[in-house]
């Protein structure tokens, strides 16, 4: 796309015009978190599913 201001601004104007401020922000931060785990697959930092597993698991002891 480009910039972050770009980015930022394309979501925002994709939002109804009732949006709330809360819904536009969290629209803004999963945009975030999904560009996050794009970069993260494409280099590599990324777990099996049975790793994952294990991790969700040890949490629950």
């Amino acid at each position: 796309m480009g910039t972050a201001k770009e980015k930022m601004t394309a979501i925002i104007q994709q939002q109804p015009d009732d949006s709330s401020y809360d819904e536009i922000l969290r629209e803004l931060a999963f945009a975030r978190m999904v560009d996050r785990g794009l970069e993260d697959s494409r280099s590599g930092r990324t777990i099996s599913d049975d790793e994952m597993k294990r991790r969700i698991e040890s949490w629950q002891k």
